[in-house]
């Protein structure tokens, strides 16, 4: 394959372009914000977990002191209906009113039981609300963290696409003036090699490979017309002479 020598150049423009844009998807790629937002992300989610949990048993407790109180209040109102009944004068059954005493006690004593129940349940109660504000707090807060680093990851994108549009254009216009052959050629080899679909020789070194050639390869070179498209024979790319060739 023949090419002008300018055209030959000008694919090394055309190569440099492409390298810019591999790194610019490469740190759109590896941007730090990428783990910062997984992380949170995970955090978050934990969170959230612990906060339903929080919630649920907080529920739990909120009916469970409710039937309590429910219990207290009627045993409360079963005394005080004993209670009218002996002081009324109603019952003057010498049984009847040790029945009466008795059962008055005994309710006594069972409303003293469920008071007690529903103090703990309202420790429990409050032990969980305090969870749930700890954890709401949390979540809060991470989330606050994760709106900020994806905040910064978008403006990060913002800049390398427009970067990426810039360079892009470039490239076209670069590559237009590409003969179409070579440039044919050249998307094949950049796609086959990573990437590098030419390289500059230089200091008698092929840039792509980073080898050195040989004695008779490099006598070839020199001996090789100057529209004469050259491959390296270590790497295939496409190697392309300048005046720092060492030729």
């Amino acid at each position: 394959m023949n090419a002008a020598p300018a055209d030959q150049i000008r694919l090394l423009d055309v190569q440099a372009l492409d390298v810019r844009l591999q790194q610019l998807a490469h740190r759109r790629r590896t941007l730090p914000e990428h783990a910062e937002i997984e992380s949170l992300t995970k955090d978050l989610s934990q969170l959230r977990d612990l906060l339903v949990a929080a919630q649920t048993e907080e529920s739990d407790c909120a009916r469970e002191q409710t039937k309590a109180e429910q219990d207290v209040d009627q045993v409360r109102r079963r005394s005080a209906r004993d209670q009218q009944r002996l002081d009324s004068g109603a019952v003057t059954s010498p049984k009847d009113l040790e029945n009466l005493q008795h059962e008055i006690t005994s309710l006594a004593k069972r409303q003293g039981d469920l008071e007690d129940v529903v103090l703990e349940v309202m420790e429990r109660r409050e032990s969980a609300q305090e969870r749930v504000t700890e954890l709401t707090g949390r979540v809060e807060s991470v989330q606050s963290k994760i709106d900020d680093a994806t905040g910064r990851r978008n403006a990060a994108f913002e800049e390398i696409d427009g970067e990426v549009a810039s360079v892009t254009k470039e490239r076209e216009v670069v590559a237009g003036a590409v003969p179409g052959d070579l440039l044919k050629l050249y998307d094949k080899l950049r796609e086959q090699q990573g990437g590098i679909g030419a390289a500059k020789l230089y200091q008698r070194t092929c840039q792509g490979c980073r080898q050195e050639l040989a004695i008779t390869e490099l006598s070839e070179i020199r001996s090789a017309a100057p529209d004469t498209v050259i491959r390296c024979e270590n790497c295939r790319r496409i190697l392309v002479r300048t005046a720092e060739s060492g030729l």
